[in-house]
């Protein structure tokens, strides 16, 4: 029995929501009319402006009076880039007002303080949503900012950060992410015309046919949450991986009405010559005669499909995968669809579509008959007597399917491993399988987990594996990721992957509720800090808890009805009992047995268990893989595909039995569990999400919040209640309340005064620990006296607690703009002086130059040579390749560091070899050997100090790659020399290979 008001209870818990946010809009009014929150008028004087630090004595007065700081009242333009600057009440509707605005001035990224909320204008509607399609696309300098706040963290702590992107279905995610990246590139990695950037291009390239389809509301919807791993060292990039997200299984054989199954079926068929057609048995085939496609939407756009199906070949090309062999496989999984196992009468099922039979037994390497076998019997282990029986029409279709979803599943992760498998900007660092979440600090807590297996017990053995520890840690640190996870959907039906995409949208609300509102309020709590701003947030845990609780969780209890071989009907009976006090769980209208609703943090959906239970099984038999086996299939690529079922079939001289297998590939050590496979799919699922969050939480998050503006990809259509409804469910106005009047950042004291000492002058600070929150106060009371924080608009405040200084994000804006400020005029002092140094020096030579040219040196005219040389720009410091120093503030004991290293064959001092280049470039789509014809783009070497000079525009010869890193060896004048990559363009008449 259910609770019948669940609806209206959670509309009481967003009118109860909204009545705390209406005091907190009063109490924002009264701060922006300039009173002291807290105090009537008359009982105090409002603090001086511009802010001050009280409480400067002990814990008491750090707790009670270490505040300070009011409004600068001040009207502010219409069209503002950061929500906190709005004028008046914090109110949804001035969210909603000030959203639009922006979006009609073609402005779709707005900030909410360090949180960027971009709009998807569906201006560029037919993206393929690629690296290379974004190419084109101007940089947004509020995206850059993003980049460089996580480049610039990750350089300067050496932490890793996580750029976090999350919105429902539609909103923008994959672009967003791929601008970023292009971005990341940009700034650390060379830009796009690097051999690493072509190569993560084509990888995307190929990703996004397989991985993409159109639904009832995303016309290319990621069906694949990737988390792009980006090792950045000395802030240049080092190497990439791609972590993918397959959970979409069922589309492969039974999209929903109205949706497509991925791009790459319809995109084959429109793009295949008539050769290539009559090689795969897809001669006479179209998307109405076939059974896995001609059950959705069947409508197609072939030019463009035919288009997109070649760069996708090229692609394949660039990353070394032999197209012919994926596109085998493509056509057998289509082509498995059209096959049909009905009941005879007789103890064998018959075929309905002989001829595809044979076409898919063709395409696979194997004979008819074993394929046949394969599908339609069944071996099981009764009490240790192998016993082979045959399967019913039922049982064999069920297993057909389950071979076309495993021959696309590990295609997809056999090409991902493969684009991670690539060595980029000299990578000496392992990669890991495709179908494995773990990140490189994961790799390195396994490591170190073996690791301390091995010593002995003791302190030395103790400080030993710290050690050990340590130097991993350091040698893998440094990642920036970018996440583009699946968004919030309610499709109708629901099934079971939509029921996973959804708790892995709930579980990145709660990462985000956990780092903006929690935290912040949980430190002001345990520190003595007040604030005048609540924060009322809506916690999703208990939804969380109704889908992944540890026993009587829907995913549990369906892990329960699936061992025991239950039914859809006997599950929905179960959760109804165990869960019929519980809100969240609702009963849809009209009533049916298999259909029960849950009530999310963005809406309400709809779910239809009846293909729950076998799409949580996740099975193939190993009659089935045995088919695969070298021994009876000539096709290597199929083979390779279940290469690590085989090698553990094979392991016994009983083949088949009676072992299940998962369709979508996992490692060796888990493949079998008795008869059983060790994982379910859901069990699978969330075993890897929790991966990806025990990496997300030793990383420092960037969010960037994606709304859609509309929901039928209209462009630049604003739709109000589509706007209202997802600013309400990400809790926006939540968000700017915290960052317009609380202390969302908190510093310790030590970091403040290291980032903030150059604000005040070199004699004002003590310099000493125990005057840590002394000085901290020092450098704040210079800004105010000095008028430096003059921004209008802001509430600019400050409080001391325990072991932190917290900050307003008004006051974090300000520090940061006056510490730019103040570097940049010092960081010019010295460039000013450096260069008038350097032209005094080389204009001795630059003058006997000239006279011995027979020019005469006119003054002004070597003033602007002297100008236009002194400002070129060099080529960016390439990344030291090795493992990093520890760091040397660590007290560690050196000699134990040595001997720990000799023990495991570390050498810290010494960088591992870098492997040989390429004897090729890529440049588009096309591997360019070497000699080639380049260009010079700016004088090498810049400051004359060598006797050979290339100038701008000399055509030059380019030998090959050079041992050091990003140069190039060029012969000119029969000397070779090592050119930086950036200083040459290259012409149209290359050596192709």
């Amino acid at each position: 029995m259910f609770v019948p008001d669940a609806c209206s209870s959670n509309e009481a818990v967003h009118l109860q929501q909204r009545l705390r946010s209406l005091s907190s809009e009063l109490v924002t009014l009264r701060n922006r009319l300039g009173r002291q929150p807290g105090h009537p008028e008359g009982d105090a004087p409002p603090q001086p402006r511009g802010g001050g630090g009280g409480g400067g004595g002990g814990e008491a007065g750090e707790k009670e009076g270490g505040k300070g700081g009011e409004v600068m009242a001040s009207t502010c333009p219409p069209d503002i880039d950061d929500l906190i600057h709005l004028q008046g009440p914090l109110t949804e509707d001035a969210l909603l007002k000030a959203l639009a605005a922006r979006f009609h001035s073609s402005h779709t990224y707005t900030n909410v303080g360090p949180i960027l909320v971009s709009v998807n204008g569906y201006t560029d509607v037919g993206n393929p949503l690629t690296l290379s399609s974004t190419r084109k696309v101007p940089l947004n300098p509020k995206l850059l900012r993003v980049v460089q706040e996580a480049v610039r963290h990750q350089s300067e702590s050496g932490y890793p950060q996580a750029i976090i992107l999350s919105g429902t279905s539609g909103s923008g995610k994959t672009y967003a992410s791929m601008l970023l990246l292009r971005q990341l590139f940009e700034v650390a990695g060379g830009g796009p015309e690097t051999d690493a950037f072509k190569h993560l291009a084509a990888a995307f390239t190929v990703l996004r046919s397989l991985g993409s389809a159109k639904t009832t509301s995303n016309s290319e919807s990621s069906r694949i949450g990737h988390f792009i791993e980006v090792q950045v060292t000395d802030g240049a990039l080092y190497r990439t991986k791609i972590h993918c997200y397959f959970l979409d299984q069922t589309r492969v054989i039974r999209p929903l009405p109205n949706e497509k199954n991925y791009h790459i079926f319809y995109q084959l068929l429109a793009g295949l010559s008539s050769e290539e057609r009559v090689k795969l048995n897809l001669e006479g085939y179209n998307l109405h005669n076939l059974s896995y496609l001609k059950c959705g939407d069947t409508r197609q756009d072939e030019a463009e499909d035919a288009a997109r199906f070649q760069q996708w070949k090229t692609c394949l090309g660039i990353l070394g995968i032999p197209f012919l062999d994926v596109v085998r496989v493509l056509a057998a999984v289509l082509l498995l669809g059209n096959i049909v196992f009905v009941d005879s009468g007789g103890v064998e099922v018959s075929v309905e579509g002989e001829t595809e039979l044979a076409s898919v037994a063709s395409l696979l390497g194997v004979t008819k008959q074993m394929l046949l076998r394969g599908v339609t019997s069944r071996t099981h282990n009764a009490r240790g007597q192998i016993v082979r029986s045959f399967c019913d029409a039922n049982m064999s279709n069920m297993i057909r399917d389950s071979l076309a979803k495993a021959l696309y599943c590990r295609t997809v992760a056999t090409i991902v491993r493969r684009a991670n498998s690539l060595k980029r900007l000299g990578s000496t660092l392992g990669t890991l399988s495709s179908d494995s979440n773990e990140s490189v600090h994961n790799q390195a807590e396994v490591a170190s987990q073996h690791a301390s297996t091995v010593g002995t017990a003791g302190s030395k053995s103790s400080k030993s594996m710290a050690a050990l520890n340590n130097a991993v840690r350091h040698a893998t640190d440094g990642f920036i990721g970018i996440l583009d996870m699946f968004g919030f959907e309610e499709p109708k039906p629901s099934q079971l992957e939509h029921l996973c995409i959804n708790l892995c949208a709930e579980t990145m609300q709660h990462f985000y509720n956990t780092h903006i509102f929690k935290s912040s309020i949980e430190s002001c709590r345990d520190e003595g800090i007040h604030s005048d701003v609540e924060v009322d947030y809506v916690d999703n845990v208990p939804c969380i808890d109704l889908i992944s609780s540890l026993r009587t969780g829907l995913l549990s209890m369906l892990d329960v009805e699936c061992s025991i071989r239950g039914s859809a009907e006997s599950y929905i009976n179960k959760i109804k009992a165990q869960h019929r006090n519980n809100a969240r769980l609702f009963e849809p209208k009209p009533l049916e047995p298999r259909t029960f609703g849950v009530q999310h943090f963005a809406g309400r959906v709809v779910y239809d268990a009846t293909h729950f239970l076998d799409t949580n099984r996740d099975v193939v038999p190993d009659d089935l893989v045995a088919v695969f086996h070298r021994q009876h299939c000539n096709f290597g690529f199929a083979t390779h595909l279940f290469g690590s079922e085989l090698k553990a079939l094979y392991a016994s001289e009983t083949v088949p039995r009676g072992v299940s297998f998962r369709i979508s590939p996992t490692s060796h050590s888990d493949l079998l569990n008795g008869d059983e496979p060790v994982s379910t799919l859901t069990q699978d699922f969330h075993t890897r999400l929790d991966n990806l969050l025990r990496t997300l939480v030793h990383a420092r998050p960037h969010f960037v919040r994606c709304i859609r503006a509309n929901a039928s990809e209209t462009p630049r259509r604003f739709d109000r209640a589509i706007v209202m409804k997802q600013i309400r469910s990400l809790q926006v106005l939540e968000t700017v309340n915290l960052m317009a009047g609380g202390f969302p950042h908190r510093m310790r004291f030590k970091a403040f005064l290291s980032r903030y000492r150059v604000l005040a002058g070199h004699n004002e600070l003590r310099r000493c620990e125990e005057k840590a929150v002394e000085d901290c106060q020092t450098i704040l009371q210079y800004l105010e006296d000095k008028q430096l924080i003059r921004r209008p608009g802001l509430v600019v405040s400050w409080a001391f607690g325990k072991r932190h200084i917290f900050l307003s994000e008004g006051l974090r804006q300000e520090l940061e703009s006056v510490r730019w400020e103040t570097l940049h005029k010092a960081a010019v002092s010295l460039q000013s002086a450096w260069r008038a140094y350097q032209a005094r020096k080389r204009w001795p030579a630059l003058k006997r130059s000239l006279q011995q040219n027979h020019h005469p040196p006119p003054s002004a005219k070597a003033g602007r040579t002297l100008v236009t040389n002194s400002t070129l720009t060099r080529p960016r410091p390439q990344p030291i390749a090795g493992t990093p120093p520890p760091d040397p503030l660590e007290k560690c004991d050196h000699k134990i560091i040595q001997q720990t290293c000799t023990m495991f064959g570390l050498d810290l001092e010494r960088p591992p070899p870098v492997p040989p280049s390429r004897p090729y470039t890529v440049t588009g789509n096309t591997k360019l050997g070497y000699p080639q014809t380049r260009v010079m783009k700016m004088p090498f070497p810049d400051d004359g100090s060598s006797d050979v000079s290339l100038m701008k525009g000399d055509t030059v010869t380019v030998v090959g790659a050079s041992p050091r890193r990003g140069h190039l060896v060029v012969e000119h004048c029969n000397h070779n020399l090592h050119v930086p990559y950036q200083f040459l363009e290259l012409k149209s008449s290359p050596l192709t290979i």
